[in-house]
C-alpha cells in the first residue's frame, strides 16, 4: 500500500501516476485533487476527488461513465479490463458464470446500452451475482438524468474501496461489512467449542458459491468474522453448522441417527457495510437463531 505521507509529498506525475485508476481510465481525477495537498487523511483525499468528478462538465462525466466496461462481458474480458476492474467482476463470480448466466448479464446490458448509451455501472463488491440483476431491473426504467447520476454515485463507490486498498492512513473509510456467528450450548449452558460452519452464497444464475468454512473456538465464535475487511455482499446466503458431531463428541445421550444433524440458516443481507450477526442457540433436540448486531 502507498503511504498517504509519501502521496503529499511526491510531484505532482507520481501522484497522478499512482492514483490514476481510483476513478476508472479517468487520471484527470486525480490530477485536480493534486493540487488540494496535503491530506489529513484518506477521507479527505477522496472527498477532493469526488468534488472533482461532481463539479465536472457534463461531457466528462459522461466519458468517465463510457470508461468502463460491461459486466461479465467474455468480450471485453479477452480485450482485457483494468486489473481493478478484473478483480471486482471476480469477487461477485462474474467471470465464473453458465451460459444461461452469461447470456441473462447480455441481455441486462444489451437493453441498459440501448435505452441509456453507456454502461451499466454497480460497485460489485457489495453485490452478488443475484443481487446485480436486480439492480439492473430497478433501475432500467429511469430516465436519463437519473441514471447518470445513479451512475456517478456508483462510481464514487468503486472509487473509495479502491482508495482503500491503495493508500495507507490513520483513517479509515467506511467501506466495510461484517458478518460473525457464534455458537451458544444450551444444553450445557456453554460456548459451543469445536463446531464446523460453513457459510454459502446462493444464487438463481448457477451453483451455490462456498464463502467462508472455519470452526468456532472456545468462545464458540471464528477466529475471524466469516466476511470481513470489505463489504457484505448483498444477496442470500446459507450457515451450516455441523452439530451432531459437537454433541457425539461430548457423549450427549442421542438418537440413532442424531435427530438434528447439520443445521442450514438461510438469511438475506441487505447492508453491506453494517455489521450483521447470526448466532445458533442448540441442543441435541432444537436450536433458535435471530438477527443481531
Amino acid at each position: 500500500m502507498l503511504k498517504l505521507s509519501d502521496l503529499n509529498v511526491c510531484s505532482k506525475d507520481d501522484f497522478v501516476a499512482a492514483l490514476a485508476n481510483v476513478f476508472e481510465y479517468s487520471p484527470w481525477v486525480a490530477g485536480q485533487a493534486a493540487a488540494l495537498r496535503p491530506f489529513a487523511g484518506a477521507g479527505q483525499l477522496l472527498a477532493a476527488m469526488t468534488a472533482a468528478v461532481e463539479r465536472a462538465p457534463e461531457e466528462l462525466r459522461l466519458a468517465l461513465i463510457r470508461a468502463h466496461p460491461d459486466l461479465a462481458s467474455k468480450t471485453q474480458r479477452a480485450a482485457g479490463l483494468t486489473a481493478e476492474s478484473g478483480a471486482e467482476q471476480s469477487s461477485a463470480g462474474l467471470d465464473r458464470l453458465s451460459d444461461a448466466g452469461y447470456e441473462a448479464f447480455e441481455r441486462a446490458n444489451s437493453a441498459y446500452r440501448s435505452k441509456f448509451g453507456f454502461p451499466y455501472i454497480v460497485c460489485v463488491r457489495r453485490h452478488t451475482r443475484d443481487s446485480v440483476l436486480r439492480d439492473f431491473e430497478r433501475r432500467l426504467p429511469n430516465d436519463d438524468k437519473t441514471e447518470a447520476q445513479a451512475s456517478i454515485v456508483e462510481i464514487c463507490r468503486i472509487a473509495a474501496l479502491r482508495l482503500d486498498q491503495l493508500v495507507a492512513s490513520d483513517d479509515r473509510l467506511p467501506v466495510h461489512g461484517r458478518l460473525s456467528t457464534h455458537v451458544l450450548d444450551t444444553h450445557s449452558g456453554r460456548p459451543a467449542a469445536g463446531i464446523s460452519v460453513e457459510l454459502t452464497e446462493l444464487s438463481d444464475l448457477g451453483e451455490p458459491r462456498v464463502v467462508a468454512r472455519a470452526t468456532t473456538n472456545q468462545d464458540g465464535r471464528t477466529d475471524q468474522p466469516l466476511i470481513g475487511g470489505r463489504p457484505v455482499p448483498i444477496g442470500r446466503y446459507e450457515l451450516t453448522f455441523g452439530i451432531s458431531d459437537y454433541f457425539a463428541g461430548r457423549n450427549v445421550a442421542m438418537s440413532d441417527p442424531p435427530f438434528l444433524d447439520r443445521i442450514p440458516v438461510r438469511f438475506s443481507v441487505s447492508d453491506p457495510e453494517g455489521h450483521l450477526h447470526v448466532p445458533l442457540l442448540v441442543t441435541p433436540w432444537g436450536y433458535t437463531t435471530y438477527r443481531g448486531s
